[in-house]
């Protein structure tokens, strides 16, 4: 992905969409920040100048001591309306960052999930997760710094320079020019910096997602010696992202040492000919305070703005990488009025269906070519092959997680293309050959095949799938969490409650990819009589590679490298002396799988 083609303008964009639901709360904030910051910052330090003032001038005691009374009466006043003001604003403001980081994190989250399996093959799990929070928190990060500092800081410079310029137009003058150099040095620094800023939040991502790759896979990492190479692998990354932020925080310190230096001298001009003023009495003590006070409130203020701009950038920066995302169209998508697929025999036919791998015909990797065929409703229909065949992508064009190149895939002669891939999906139970677990319970697990049901319901598929011979033996039973993807379980444990999910989703079209092959001879005695019952009245497709457990398949078919080599049901394949009465014989005589892999790459 390439973050340079999104811009700030993109980023933004993609916020106010979120901004404009809510945005009664900012218009509260702003409001009540310009008031608090107006009243608070502009309007008091002008009463401390009537203070002083009446202090210099003072000739009658009693009669100053009301004039005084009544400035610091006036002070706590607008000191109260800042306070209850900026009160407001605050609770406004949390109201609408928490709602719209609520709303931007499910859109990212709902857009990631809609992406394709070959986005998921080709990205980090934990390079989207902290893509996704980075996104989120970036605007948390942009509205802090608009509202708390942005708005509270243009208040103060435009109210200051409106005052001074009725009291001293020399002075206002000197603020005004002091402002605008201060403010044109760090937009010049953030904006050489931002670069570092997008290479700093690039590489923050490759780090994550070398540590989620490491340590996902563990047991490889310490099974196959290779802690020292994983180390040197993180090592090298590691120390692209030292280099790569420790010259975004020496940018950073420069532009702070240049702003620090502008904010002392910009003081002592001012004081110096302040005095002078004061001196011949062209300013009063009063004067001087207030300028003193203004000073003081918009130099802290413009000090922070240094961080401010180069906060926005980097969040811009962080959120950059997920608006690409956002911005890459989903490649599976439902066709403009797709209808709801309506299953009511399970005919599914392949008809001159071509895909390869590959964007681009020159870096294709074919896989089938105008192959036809088609599965009556009810039949029970089996594929074996080589490995690279296609037995696993024709189920997922089945379940159209590829889109095909040509040709048209048909379910009771609706095209795939034609309908929503959930209702699609909805009509097919698939039992993969390494089941995907959630970290929750094996309740919610096998409920996940029929969200709906009830807990006697899943108990039931739980029974018929022989899920309850090692349940009964967990202390907290369904309520038992299963780890990671699953990893409390076996690789038995866990093929035997996706078939509990089949049995209880209890789909028209079942696909069986390697259901069994998990299982130990006794586990897969058990399950075969379960798959039996789940198979009855369902188109069924079967991908094995064991012959024993597809001989009574209604028909078998043989993929190779060309397409369908052979097809027929167990008894007319081994009369014909083909290539599945090669490994039929093969695997009779003891032959592992591996052996007729080799025997179909010939």
């Amino acid at each position: 992905m390439n973050t340079s083609k999104v811009t700030t303008f993109d980023v933004f964009k993609i916020y106010w969409i979120f901004v404009k639901k809510y945005l009664g709360y900012g218009l509260i904030t702003i409001i009540g920040l310009f008031l608090g910051t107006l009243t608070q910052s502009v309007f008091v330090p002008t009463f401390y100048k009537k203070f002083f003032d009446a202090l210099q001038s003072s000739t009658d005691t009693n009669a100053t001591v009301i004039i005084l009374l009544a400035v610091i009466i006036s002070i706590a006043i607008l000191n109260f309306i800042g306070w209850f003001s900026n009160r407001c604003a605050k609770f406004s403001l949390q109201k609408f960052e928490i709602s719209i980081m609520r709303d931007v994190r499910q859109y990212a989250y709902d857009y990631v999930l809609g992406h394709s399996y070959n986005f998921f093959s080709n990205n980090f799990t934990g390079s989207l997760v902290q893509r996704i929070n980075r996104f989120t928190r970036a605007f948390e990060r942009i509205a802090d710094r608009f509202f708390m500092d942005i708005i509270p800081l243009t208040v103060k410079v435009v109210g200051a320079g409106i005052v001074l310029s009725f009291v001293d137009k020399k002075i206002a003058f000197g603020i005004f020019i002091w402002v605008t150099v201060f403010l044109t040095i760090s937009f010049i620094f953030n904006r050489i910096k931002l670069k570092y800023d997008i290479q700093a939040a690039a590489t923050d991502s490759k780090v994550s997602a070398t540590l989620s790759d490491s340590i996902s896979n563990h047991s490889a990492i310490q099974l196959f010696t290779g802690v020292d190479n994983e180390s040197k692998r993180f090592s090298i990354i590691n120390g692209e992202f030292a280099r790569i932020f420790l010259k975004k925080w020496n940018i950073a310190e420069v532009i702070d040492s240049i702003q620090s230096f502008l904010n002392l001298a910009v003081e002592f001009f001012i004081f110096y000919y302040a005095i002078k003023y004061w001196q011949v009495g062209l300013i009063t003590i009063g004067t001087f305070a207030l300028a003193q006070a203004y000073i003081a409130n918009i130099g802290g203020s413009l000090w922070g703005f240094g961080r401010i701009v180069r906060d926005l950038y980097e969040a811009t920066a962080d959120a950059r990488e997920m608006v690409e995302i956002l911005r890459l169209p989903h490649e599976i998508q439902d066709t403009p009025n797709a209808k709801k697929l309506v299953v009511t025999n399970g005919l599914i036919e392949f008809k001159n269906v071509t895909f390869g791998f590959g964007k681009d015909k020159e870096n294709t990797k074919p896989v089938f070519n105008n192959i036809s065929f088609s599965i009556k409703a009810g039949e029970k229909i089996a594929f074996i092959g080589s490995s690279g065949a296609g037995k696993s992508t024709l189920v997922k064009l089945l379940l159209r997680l590829h889109n095909i190149s040509d040709g048209e895939i048909l379910i009771d002669g609706q095209n795939i293309k034609n309908v929503t891939q959930e209702s699609l999906r909805e009509n097919i139970s698939l039992v993969p050959q390494d089941p995907a677990l959630f970290h929750r319970t094996l309740m919610e697990n096998i409920r996940y095949g029929k969200r709906t049901s009830k807990d006697e319901e899943v108990i039931e598929a739980s029974k018929l799938a022989h899920c309850d011979l090692f349940i009964k033996d967990f202390a907290l039973k369904y309520e038992t969490f299963v780890g990671e993807r699953g990893i409390k379980l076996s690789g038995g444990e866990r093929q035997r409650v996706a078939i509990a999910r089949a049995i209880l989703k209890n789909a028209p079209i079942l696909i069986l990819d390697e259901a069994t092959s998990s299982l130990d001879s006794h586990s897969e005695s058990l399950i075969q009589d379960a798959l039996h019952t789940l198979m009855e009245g369902k188109t069924t497709l079967v991908i094995a590679h064991r012959l024993s457990t597809i001989r009574k398949m209604d028909r078998i078919i043989v993929l190779g490298k060309e397409g369908i080599i052979e097809e027929g049901n167990h008894e007319e394949l081994l009369k014909t002396g083909g290539m599945y009465a090669r490994l039929w014989n093969l695997q009779a005589g003891g032959f592992n799988d591996k052996s007729i892999e080799d025997m179909l790459e010939l």
